[in-house]
């Protein structure tokens, strides 16, 4: 999407943006900036069958596995239960896991009198860890701010989800771009049995703002404090985790050690591996006061309902205060604090054994917690320098990492047997809706492979401003943001990997990164079609601008046009008429080409055979209707009237019509666009020095199966028929001419 340029006059202030998706990218114009969604809460969700070929049969099937599978996992139970028992008959067996267990929870192995209360708290005299229920559900907070910790939390939530057996419900305290990004990443993804629960951070910063922080996390580095007052008065236990931790292992495990807290403990800690606490880095060194070497709050442990009753708001508050006067500021935000009430409350803690937050900063002992691979709980890349950090077997941790950010999150869509999940509405709906939008191609093609069928619900993340995807014509991103320097929405169409090859090359671009008002959003690959009018509609809803300019990723606007439309927009009153201001598109057959800087040299072009009207040698009816050649001679905007398959590339407001999902692939996805806006009556009016050219490449998949496949063709005139049935529904009588129409061409 392109949107419309800010313009400096102070009668109006308006912007262009433009809408890519790669394949098919689209330009929009828009005015204005982009904002921010607004919070939303998503409950367990239900996989729904997305393949047109699920059937009754396939049904019963599906339910007598998982009735065989509850039967299998109550024998399992019940074998579970009778080894306990025979285990608690034998008191050597007995010490001896008593021994096992009481070594795991020293952790780092420290033996200071400091701590000696604190380890024989932790000592069980049952060594059998109780296990969590089969569908009890897990609970997980995060404190998640701009562009990169959403991305960073995709990547932690994957790796939690891999290793799940449970029920989850993520409670996500998240500022306004976060909620944005992960609601509609959630939204589509539709994992079963995942619950996610956003929570203004925004609202959070006053209770935390009076706490100087020197930390890079910023004021979010010290929200973890207030979790007993933001999460629900009625959650009795969380866990709490940084965004830049993965996870080895089933969270159920780290879950169930909430069952070996006694007393008054109230946090489960590992122990800080590093010197920080211990103030010997360098001379004058002045850490905060802790226990020892202190405890890490990357992976935290919550007991809610305790710490209510115990007024933990008053004790942090106390503690943070009081340490303030001398300390004037925190190093390490929210842990620094921690760390002090344990100082003064060592009963408080529940030291974790150490692999359950294996940090990965420079000059730590982290690789004390593991002897081999199987050890590993929850790596934390808790060094500012992440991947690059320092460490004896980092290629082995970031291996783990990268596997997790590229991992095919659709693989992840995995049901839990036995665990009935309540769906979510809207994400039910926006499934039917995709389902619905491909019932009639089943009639006119026997398998899904040879439709182009929506069948599922791609999953959409919303990368904003920054970062984006790779595609075999990347470059023309670069070269559309050196024509075009307004406001860009672009649409991408990515696997997981690809999203992460993309994020490099763009990090790479010195033309991307200058770049501070492009919007990226990345739309995950699934199924064999490509889903052109979602992207479009993704992009489409996340600009804030009054206009915008719909165009592919193949063309290249002419220079000065963002400025030329802004201009037009104002001239044409379209904030008060319902126009779609057309810009005529070219195309040239060389790679090659010595872009025109004007009108006049188009047509010198145009007469020499450098360039040619859009599609004039194998699809003349797309674009005849613009009229070339009154275009050649014109010096005002003229009106032209719809014909049968035109799909010029328009400018219009932000509230026209969404594009049609039902049509993937290749063929009449723009075309019921524009009988739509012509549907509810919008002027076509063709703008006399505006211009975009379509720069060559080879054919893409789609329309290469639509040229070679007869099942495809029969397909997509299934969809057209029930596509102009519905325009019959909705506008009446008014939208007999496009049958008439369709009928006579």
């Amino acid at each position: 999407m392109l949107g419309i340029c800010r313009g400096r006059r102070k009668f109006l202030a308006a912007s262009l943006t433009v809408l890519f998706i790669p394949a098919v990218t689209w330009i929009y114009l828009f005015a204005g900036s982009f904002e921010d969604g607004k919070p939303v809460s998503l409950s367990p969700l239900e996989s729904q069958p997305h393949s047109p070929r699920y059937t009754a049969s396939s049904q019963r099937e599906r339910e007598s596995l998982e009735v065989r599978m509850r039967e299998v996992e109550e024998e399992n139970r019940v074998l579970r239960k009778q080894l306990s028992l025979a285990q608690s008959r034998n008191p050597s067996h007995r010490r001896g896991n008593h021994s096992k267990t009481y070594s795991m929870e020293e952790g780092t192995g420290d033996s200071e009198n400091l701590r000696a209360g604190i380890v024989a708290g932790n000592s069980s005299e049952c060594g059998q860890q109780p296990a969590v229920e089969k569908c009890e559900t897990i609970h997980v907070a995060i404190v998640c701010a701009g562009y990169n910790a959403s991305r960073d939390v995709v990547t932690l939530v994957k790796s939690v989800l891999f290793h799940r057996r449970n029920p989850l419900h993520f409670h996500l305290i998240a500022d306004a771009i976060a909620k944005q990004i992960l609601a509609t990443l959630f939204q589509t993804w539709m994992v079963p049995a995942v619950r996610v629960d956003f929570y203004d951070a925004d609202e959070l910063k006053s209770e935390v703002s009076w706490i100087p922080n020197k930390h890079y996390s910023g004021i979010y580095g010290l929200m973890k404090l207030v979790l007993t007052k933001t999460l629900p008065a009625n959650l009795e236990r969380v866990i709490v985790l940084d965004t830049d931790i993965t996870f080895a292992t089933d969270i159920a495990e780290l879950w169930a050690v909430f069952h070996k807290f006694k007393g008054q403990q109230v946090l489960g800690l590992v122990e800080n591996q590093s010197d920080w606490y211990l103030g010997n880095l360098w001379k004058n060194h002045r850490p905060w006061p802790a226990l020892g070497r202190g405890y890490n709050t990357g992976v935290i442990l919550l007991l809610l309902d305790k710490l209510r009753k115990m007024k933990w708001e008053q004790m942090w508050r106390l503690t943070a205060e009081r340490e303030l006067m001398s300390m004037l500021s925190t190093s390490l935000a929210d842990q620094d604090i921690f760390n002090a009430v344990i100082k003064q409350n060592p009963f408080l803690v529940y030291q974790l054994p150490c692999f359950w937050n294996v940090q990965l900063s420079d000059h730590t002992r982290s690789e004390q917690c593991y002897r081999d691979v199987s050890d590993l709980k929850v790596i934390h890349w808790n060094s500012p320098k992440k991947l690059r950090v320092k460490n004896k077997h980092v290629e082995f941790f970031r291996n783990l990492y990268l596997t997790f950010l590229e991992y095919d999150g659709n693989l992840l869509r995995r049901e839990l047997f036995g665990c009935p999940s309540e769906a979510d509405v809207n994400s039910e709906n926006l499934q039917k809706k995709v389902e619905a939008g491909g019932r009639a191609c089943l009639h006119g093609a026997p398998t899904a492979e040879e439709c182009p069928l929506p069948g599922t619900v791609q999953r959409v993340q919303l990368i904003l401003v920054i970062f984006c995807w790779f595609l075999l014509r990347l470059q023309m991103l670069e070269a559309i943001c050196k024509h075009w320097e307004g406001p860009i929405s672009l649409a991408l169409y990515l696997s997981d990997a690809e999203a992460q090859q993309f994020l490099r090359y763009a990090q790479g671009s010195e033309v991307l990164m200058s770049r501070h008002n492009v919007g990226y959003h990345i739309v995950y690959k699934e199924g064999q079609f490509y889903p052109v009018n979602l992207l479009r509609n993704v992009a489409m809803k996340h600009i804030s601008t009054p206009y915008m300019f719909l165009s592919d990723i193949d063309f290249l606007p002419m220079y000065g046009l963002c400025e030329y439309l802004r201009k037009s927009v104002i001239q044409l009153d379209l904030a008060n008429t319902k126009k779609a201001l057309i810009v005529p598109a070219f195309e040239t057959l060389r790679y090659r080409l010595s872009f025109p800087k004007s009108k006049a040299e188009l047509l010198s072009m145009l007469d020499m055979g450098t360039l040619f009207t859009f599609r004039y040698h194998v699809w003349t009816k797309g674009h005849a209707p613009t009229n070339f050649a009154k275009w050649r001679t014109a010096t005002t905007p003229y009106r032209v009237e719809w014909e049968a398959d035109f799909e010029p590339y328009v400018v219009v407001r932000r509230d026209c019509p969404e594009y049609d999902r039902r049509f993937v692939g290749f063929g009449w996805n723009k075309v019921a666009h524009i009988m739509e806006l012509d549907a509810q009556e919008y002027e076509f009016t063709v703008l006399p020095n505006a211009y975009m050219i379509h720069m060559p490449h080879a054919p893409s998949f789609d329309i290469t199966k639509f040229r070679s496949n007869k099942q495809y063709r029969i397909c997509l005139k299934t969809l057209k028929e029930e596509f102009q049935q519905d325009m019959s529904r909705r506008y009446g009588f008014a939208a007999l001419k496009y049958l008439t129409a369709e009928n006579n061409s």
